[in-house]
């Protein structure tokens, strides 16, 4: 069970004094400083006194004397000069506010009333504080009152006032509407009071349901009555008349009890100490509240329940039902009693009666509740209570952020971190700079940027988590102390039995402060507070040692001040970070010499390299270095981008000897806005790498697009060496199939910067580039076996013989012999090529089945004679008669082909001419009628024209016309007309 805290706290009391007892209470606003009590006695009178909250003084205003039975219950009917209604002895009592006048009583229908309900419209009201409107308002707002109103129609009038019409004399009314339960029957009613001098006081049945008995309580919620009997609850339709059973009472309770929330607009329902919650349809919401005890009366503050019964008043959570206070306001057994809340007022005034005395209480403000709860250290119920506060809708989002903050710092001074954060967090007006005394000490470079909230003065102000922790601890022991004396002290039942230690209180407030500040860097904040949140997060990341989370901040965009970390950095040897640090904040140079002291220790043994591998981030792929490896990749990294040409030259050197591909990123990166000069460059590089040189020209060749005629003789010369080198290795390792292998890679034990050998990367350049100078080359290659790249070189000087030579006796290349001579584009070449074949000197013998494939390919492009001549008496003439048939077959059909184009020809000719004659002998005839198809001029004598589509026009048309093009606006010349010929058909 929760432990009791104050909700409500007593006001004043007052005491009827006589034997009158108290049956019923109504409370009524009549100011802000003002309450009227208005007091049902058992012997029938209507006493009225006024509250005033600011001095908290009862007085009595007056007395009313309505019957002689019990007034069993009062409604307040408007506030100012408003009405009171009185059920008494059965019959309907009406009344000023102020009890001035003799009460009058309603009667007619009415009489033998046992129950009065008041009707009260739900959350579909488009005003939540008019509870009572006229039918035609409801009518007009509410669809299902719409139907009602329509069903029952304009009922009886009835008045006890004779000779008036109180509409035409225009007096002004204010009508209510309430259902009363009378024997066997229910009337729903509407009251017309005459607040002037209440002479038109009147009623109107609006409708009557029967079938109704015993009822002995009712609530009248939009357009439902929920009744309670002996027998169980009720729900009846206004509408239709029906009702159902919402549940049966059993055999043994008391009678039973209803109680409207007006908050959420649903009915309370009780059986003995049981209350059921259950909505406008007659379905139970949610679960049911148990009370300790069956209450006499219920009342609704705020979000709380209040049950009265046996002299004790209970308040209890709505929600759970669970008892928060209780307070004793009479002995047991003092008999029933009445609680009346002031509903229509601000809802924080209660009243509960004994049989003669009337005691007041006030809702003590939540801000007082969470203080006490606070320094009780009762910090969950705080915290509940904040949350039911804000679920309620009855806290501001900025005081809830402040109850959050105050919490937070409550909790953290008591030690306990993780709740403590997490009240920072649901904080949104809590500024990150609050907790920056906690980490560094005043005065510091941010101590400007800490607000100077001002909170309740619970806890003490912010300090160091070391001095917190201590101070903790030592408050700890004390209250230990202080309870072992006997003095009752507030401290954690958790932290009394088993005291943590220092160091893991320690390492707790600093991994929850770091998660403080981690949250706080997504946020949106002042440049000097950025400083501040992302500087003292590197610190608290060294004090765990958190050297993965230490580099991501430094390596990533953050707002450190260097200054205030480089000394304590250096001291804890958390030097990758501070390379990460200065390498973010743009200082290149202390960046990359850390960098290079790393290299140099690893690399000479003073550093032990690590088993574990590095990660690094190449290409947004996680890959694994060694620590040399590493530290050349980040250095690397950093001369990638913008930085001085001196600096990437200068450390050029020592990331080469690690790792020629860092050497070669540095080199080739695109995010350089200043450019190397390649002098410098090849000049920084040791002439060994020679792969990095070859790599870097390259990259200036093909992607920067360099035309410097020495750069490409340069980038030739140097893969000449490459290969040339190759080319000794694969000779002198011939012997064995591992030899091999190692002179195709001419890398073995390296990292190869290329995916082609050199010998293709050297052919493929000589045929691209056309800047090279081809005899520095030649007289590199010249007593080499690089056949190939000899040709490439010799074709580019233009000797055709000497490559011809190359690809067909050297390299034995036919297609490439074949295919030069294509290029080439002379007889002569195939024919050259062919006495090549035929007689290659050097006492090599002859080439037949090329000299036959060439015949065969080419065949039509050599002369049989000189073929015949070339033809060598040793060749067999198995082998090339029929290549030679096939060409002589193929040149007398070349022949005769020609003189068929040449005959047809001759054809054409003779029948265009033929044509020319026939058009040019054509007669017209022209007679008077005759006009000139463009101005339609009558020709008569004149001269005219007529053009190839048979058009005549005037001398003076044909002029402007022109000879080409007809009035039609056909171009002959562009479009030809062509009529048949004995040749030629269209």
């Amino acid at each position: 069970m929760a432990k009791s805290r104050s909700v409500v706290e007593l006001t004043t009391r007052y005491d009827l004094g006589g034997v009158d007892k108290i049956r019923s209470l109504c409370l009524s606003p009549h100011s802000d400083s003002q309450t009227l009590v208005y007091l049902g006695t058992f012997s029938g009178s209507l006493l009225l006194l006024s509250l005033d909250t600011s001095t908290n003084i009862v007085a009595r205003l007056g007395t009313v004397s309505l019957s002689a039975s019990p007034v069993e219950s009062i409604f307040v009917l408007g506030q100012e000069r408003g009405k009171v209604l009185a059920l008494c002895n059965g019959y309907l009592f009406l009344v000023d506010s102020l009890l001035s006048r003799p009460a009058k009583r309603l009667g007619g229908v009415l009489k033998g009333i046992n129950v009065v309900a008041r009707r009260v419209r739900g959350r579909e009201s488009s005003s939540s504080t008019d509870l009572l409107l006229l039918p035609s308002e409801v009518s007009a707002e509410s669809s299902s009152s719409k139907k009602f109103l329509q069903m029952i129609g304009g009922g009886s009038r009835v008045s006890d006032v004779k000779g008036k019409d109180l509409r035409r004399e225009g007096v002004h009314q204010g009508r209510y509407v309430f259902a009363v339960a009378i024997s066997e029957r229910m009337l729903l009613i509407e009251l017309q009071c005459d607040e002037e001098d209440g002479k038109g006081d009147s009623f109107v049945v609006l409708k009557e349901i029967v079938g109704i008995v015993g009822v002995k309580t009712m609530v009248w919620l939009d357009d439902y009555v929920v009744a309670g009997t002996d027998k169980g609850y009720s729900l009846i339709s206004c509408v239709t008349g029906q009702s159902g059973v919402i549940f049966t009472l059993p055999d043994v309770s008391g009678p039973p009890l209803l109680k409207l929330l007006c908050k959420e607009w649903k009915v309370l329902l009780l059986v003995d100490n049981v209350g059921v919650v259950v909505d406008t349809n007659g379905q139970p919401v949610g679960g049911s509240l148990v009370f300790r005890r069956r209450p006499d009366s219920v009342g609704e503050l705020s979000f709380y329940l209040v049950t009265v019964g046996d002299g004790k008043m209970e308040i209890h959570q709505k929600k759970s039902g669970a008892c928060v206070q209780s307070v004793g306001f009479g002995p047991e057994g003092c008999g029933p009693s009445v609680l009346a809340v002031d509903e229509a007022g601000d809802g924080n005034l209660l009243a509960v009666t004994t049989m003669s005395k009337v005691i007041f209480y006030r809702r003590v403000p939540y801000e007082e509740q969470i203080k006490d709860l606070l320094r009780k250290k009762r910090y969950r119920e705080a915290i509940s209570l904040v949350e039911e506060l804000d679920s309620e809708g009855e806290i501001s989002k900025e005081m809830l952020s402040f109850l959050h903050a105050q919490i937070g710092y409550l909790l953290l001074f008591d030690l306990r971190f993780e709740e403590a954060v997490n009240q920072f967090l649901k904080s949104e007006s809590m500024e990150p700079s609050e907790v920056f005394p906690f980490i560094m000490r005043d005065p510091n470079r941010w101590s400007l940027q800490v607000p100077r909230n001002r909170y309740w003065g619970l806890h003490p102000p912010p300090a160091p988590l070391e001095d917190v922790v201590d101070n903790g601890l030592a408050a700890i022991q004390r209250a230990i102390f202080l309870r072992k004396a006997g003095m009752d002290t507030p401290v954690d039942e958790e932290f009394s039995s088993n005291p943590p230690s220092r160091a893991d209180l320690l390492e707790s407030a600093i991994k929850n402060m770091t998660r403080y500040l981690e949250v706080s860097r997504e946020k949106e904040l002042s440049h000097p507070v950025r400083e501040g949140i992302d500087t003292l997060l590197m610190l608290l990341y060294r004090a765990l040692n958190r050297v993965e989370d230490m580099e991501n901040l430094a390596s990533s965009v953050n707002n450190c001040v260097v200054e205030e970390l480089e000394s304590l950095l250096n001291e804890s040897e958390h030097l990758r970070t501070l390379a990460f640090l200065y390498a973010s904040k743009g200082m290149s140079a202390k960046a990359l010499a850390i960098w290079r002291l790393f290299a140099k220790n690893y690399s000479s043994g003073l550093w032990q390299d690590s088993d574990d591998l590095v990660p690094y981030l190449h290409e947004n792929e996680l890959i694994r270095l060694s620590g040399k490896e590493a530290a050349a990749a980040e250095a690397a990294r950093i001369l990638e981008e913008p930085c001085d040409p001196e600096l990437a030259l200068q450390h050029l050197s020592w990331i080469s000897d690690i790792n020629p591909l860092f050497a070669i990123q540095v080199l080739t990166s695109d995010k350089r806005t200043e450019e190397l000069l390649p002098e410098k460059v090849i000049q920084a590089i040791d002439p060994q790498q020679v792969e990095i040189i070859q790599r870097y020209l390259q990259w200036l060749i093909e992607d920067r697009d360099y035309n410097d005629p020495q750069l490409h003789t340069s980038y030739a010369l140097s893969l000449a060496k490459s290969a040339l080198e190759c080319v000794e290795v694969q000779n002198g390792n011939q012997e064995t199939d591992a030899g091999s292998r190692e002179a195709h890679d001419c890398n073995v034990g390296s990292i190869s910067l290329f995916e082609s050998d050199v010998r293709e990367r050297l052919q493929t350049f000589l045929q691209s580039s056309d800047l090279y100078n081809p005899e520095e080359l030649l007289n590199l290659i010249e007593g080499s076996e690089l056949w190939l790249e000899k040709a490439i070189l010799y074709r580019r000087i233009g000797q055709e013989t000497v490559v011809l030579q190359i690809l067909a006796l050297k390299l034995e290349d036919c297609a490439a012999a074949e295919q030069y001579c294509v290029e080439i584009g002379r007889p002569d070449a195939f024919m050259q090529l062919l006495d090549m074949y035929l007689d290659p000197q050097n006492g090599k013998e002859p080439m037949f089945k090329a000299a036959v494939r060439l015949l065969h390919n080419h065949g039509e492009s050599l002369d049989p004679l000189q073929v015949l001549e070339k033809l060598s008496p040793d060749m067999p003439l198995k082998l090339a008669s029929d290549t030679i048939l096939r060409m002589l077959r193929a040149r007398v059909h070349h022949h005769r082909q020609g003189q068929i184009v040449h005959n047809v020809s001759r054809a054409l000719d003779v029948d265009s001419r033929l044509a020319r004659l026939e058009e040019r002998s054509r007669h017209v005839q022209i007679n008077d009628e005759s006009l000139c198809d463009s101005c339609f001029a009558r020709l008569g004598t004149k001269l005219f024209a007529m053009y190839p589509d048979d058009t005549i026009v005037c001398y003076k048309c044909y002029r402007r016309l022109g000879e080409s093009k007809s009035v039609t606006g056909r171009d002959f010349k562009r479009d030809v007309l062509i009529k048949p010929g004995w040749l030629v058909n269209r």
